[in-house]
């Protein structure tokens, strides 16, 4: 919670506290789906900072188990209430029997509803909840209305839920809340009558790190080996690793890969490594969290983030929080940040681009610290998870006054 000083002025400025409910398919301490998990907490914090109430409702999936915690019941977590319900076998669709039951006392008497996914069944049931009960909702696709990559995983299945379910998810919702142009290009591209945008980036919450903190011994042992390009994220096709790996070739750069293999491709992409003759320059850590991260975003001479799409990216702005300069393809939505801040470079995928960009950056220190200390102060200005929360809560207040001022039905 934040001090009542915070709390008072901006409940103050801004009129009455909300009640704000968010709906999302799994929630701390289930980590395992990456950034979407954080950066939700991370605006639900910021909105209890600012003086706000806010309830999560969720489930209990993390993954091939279950998180361990009270069911159907509040459970605070940094001042958020949030209530899990126990996931049923078709955990694939979220789906959740008591749920509906958690929608349902949530809503009622709430300001407004934030729905956190797509082509889940919580946020198709909380959505005709909030209809019947007259509460308006906004929607984060979270990245997932996007065509190519619709096309690419379980298309006939994803298409006839759009048909059926999500095509009125969206087109009854007040707001589209995206973290890019592009991400909102995506979802216009469906063909869906998409409401308003709610252009918010993801922010952060910037770490105070420990003097002193050792990271575990195979970490510290890789970063020991010498200077290093950083990509830190899931393991996934849809990161580019392979682009990145490829721009290797030729050059001296050392890429330390630090992350989830939930889709099993390190030995695809070790493949790969040996195939351009960079086997040893490419070198798996695994999975990094807390300082062990900070440490290494803030020891990196560079990030990359070589995605082939992707609606965000909260570890670019990580990055730069620890003067880290980064390299994005443009499919990246935090390219947008990047360009704005002059913060690192924006590269095309092709292996020649991305090398050449990596380098310029390797071997220029004084380009390294300009860059790094751009994104550094322009993350403090614009990018703390306070003032994204803030923005939040002017779009919030800009649905509710738009609902109040519908006619009523005689």
């Amino acid at each position: 919670m934040g001090d009542d000083s915070t709390k008072s002025s901006d409940v103050t400025a801004g009129g009455a506290p909300l009640r704000v409910v968010h709906v999302v398919p799994t929630y701390l301490p289930a980590t395992r789906y990456g950034g979407p998990i954080y950066s939700v907490h991370g605006l639900c914090k910021a909105l209890v900072r600012l003086g706000h109430h806010v309830e999560v409702v969720t489930t209990n999936d993390d993954g091939a188990g279950v998180s361990d915690v009270p069911l159907d019941t509040p459970v605070l977590l940094d001042g958020v209430v949030v209530r899990y319900y126990q996931t049923a076998l078709t955990r694939r669709l979220g789906w959740a029997p008591q749920m509906h039951r958690g929608f349902r006392a949530a809503l009622t008497g709430a300001s407004v509803l934030h729905l956190h996914s797509v082509f889940m069944w919580p946020t198709f049931a909380a959505a005709r909840t909030a209809d019947r009960l007259g509460v308006p909702y906004i929607l984060a696709p979270r990245g997932a209305l996007v065509p190519k990559l619709i096309r690419r995983n379980s298309y006939l299945q994803k298409t006839a839920w759009i048909k059926l379910i999500e095509a009125r998810t969206v087109s009854h919702a007040a707001r589209l809340h995206v973290t890019s142009d592009a991400e909102y290009r995506d979802a216009e591209q469906l063909g869906l009558r998409v409401p308003p945008r709610c252009l918010l980036p993801n922010g952060i919450d910037i770490p105070s790190l420990r003097d002193g903190h050792a990271l575990s011994a195979p970490l510290a042992a890789a970063v020991a080996a010498g200077p290093y390009v950083l990509f830190l994220g899931r393991i996934s096709w849809i990161k580019g690793l392979d682009r990145a790996i490829r721009a290797l070739a030729g050059t001296d750069l050392r890429l330390l890969i630090a992350g989830h293999d939930d889709e099993g491709l390190r030995p695809s992409l070790q493949q790969v490594a040996q195939e351009f003759g960079v086997g040893d320059r490419a070198v798996f850590v695994g999975s990094v969290a807390g300082d062990d991260k900070w440490r290494l975003l803030q020891g990196a001479r560079v990030l990359i983030l070589p995605s082939y799409n992707e609606n965000f990216g909260n570890v670019v702005v990580e990055a730069m929080a620890m003067g880290c300069p980064v390299v994005v393809t443009p499919e990246v939505g935090a390219a947008d940040v990047v360009k704005a801040s002059g913060a690192g470079i924006v590269a095309r995928g092709e292996p020649v681009e991305l090398r050449t960009a990596m380098l310029s950056l390797w071997r220029d220190a004084e380009l390294r610290e300009r860059l790094g200390q751009a994104g550094a102060r322009y993350v403090q200005e614009h990018l703390t998870w306070d003032a994204i929360g803030r923005r939040m809560v002017e779009c919030y207040r800009e649905v509710i006054a738009e609902r109040m001022a519908e006619p009523t039905a005689e």
